[in-house]
């Protein structure tokens, strides 16, 4: 089975002692793998642990993995006394230098910057490791699902426009018969005709071109990470049409092979998405 190389899933949870965990994943297109992680305050530590568990399931496509954590609201208020032990002295030395008679009130000693702070539940990045693990991992399960759903209509894609392009060799193949013999019985000089074969024999890019139509049949049907050798394939599919297209001298082989080379285009955006 082929895959796409375009998905998402996701998975949350809410955990006790953290509060809840969001896990999500998106996947586009790229030649080689590539992570980019969009991580919570203090759990870059844990980006080498998240690389790995996607490595494991994924050869190619830039994978995009944002994980939110939403703490349990803490009742309590933190006062930051080695602050305020800061200002009182400033504010002090001011009083004491210029002959300040006001007291200091509390109200507007708490009302300072940094005095007074919420306190937040912050749990450390490889504390909460064993209960993000199984959420990427069914977060990646959900996201192959998807990259698989897509692969298998590529796949029936790619299947029909090769089979197509078969049918077109086909007719090719018998065009090219037929019109050989027509240009032959106009052609009388033994010289000139030895010229003729010669220069219009497609019979090398003919078979070629049906190889790689064959071998990218199988390539499909043999399924797994085969992006790059389908892309590879397509290529030299292009080239025997072009020579083919070329080298043609009947206008229904050569319009023929124009078609070929459109359909293959077609099917080599198609392979930029598998895997």
């Amino acid at each position: 089975m082929i895959s796409s190389m375009t998905g998402f899933g996701s998975q949350e949870a809410e955990i006790d002692s953290i509060g809840r965990i969001c896990v999500e994943l998106r996947c586009t297109n790229h030649k080689f793998l590539e992570t980019v992680f969009h991580l919570p305050e203090g759990m870059l530590s844990l980006e080498d642990k998240l690389k790995k568990e996607i490595e494991a399931k994924i050869r190619r496509g830039r994978v995009f993995c944002a994980i939110n954590i939403k703490g349990k609201e803490v009742q309590g208020i933190f006062v930051n006394r080695k602050l305020l032990k800061n200002y009182l002295h400033e504010l002090n030395s001011i009083k004491n230098e210029f002959k300040i008679k006001d007291g200091l009130a509390l109200d507007s000693l708490i009302r300072l910057p940094g005095i007074l702070s919420l306190k937040e539940n912050k749990p450390a990045g490889m504390h909460i490791w064993e209960h993000l693990k199984p959420l990427l991992q069914q977060a990646l399960l959900e996201l192959l699902k998807t990259r698989q759903k897509e692969g298998r209509v590529l796949a029936g894609l790619l299947k029909n426009r090769s089979g197509l392009l078969k049918k077109d060799l086909v007719l090719i193949k018998r065009r090219f018969g037929s019109a050989v013999k027509i240009r032959l019985q106009k052609i009388k000089a033994e010289e000139e005709r030895s010229a003729f074969l010669k220069g219009a024999d497609i019979a090398e890019e003919m078979d070629r071109l049906n190889f790689h139509i064959t071998n990218f049949q199988q390539k499909i049907a043999k399924g797994g990470s085969v992006g790059k050798e389908l892309d590879f394939i397509t290529q030299e599919m292009q080239r025997e049409a072009n020579t083919l297209a070329a080298k043609s001298f009947d206008l229904v082989i050569s319009g023929r092979a124009v078609q070929m080379k459109s359909q293959i285009e077609k099917i080599r955006e198609q392979v930029q998405n598998i895997e």
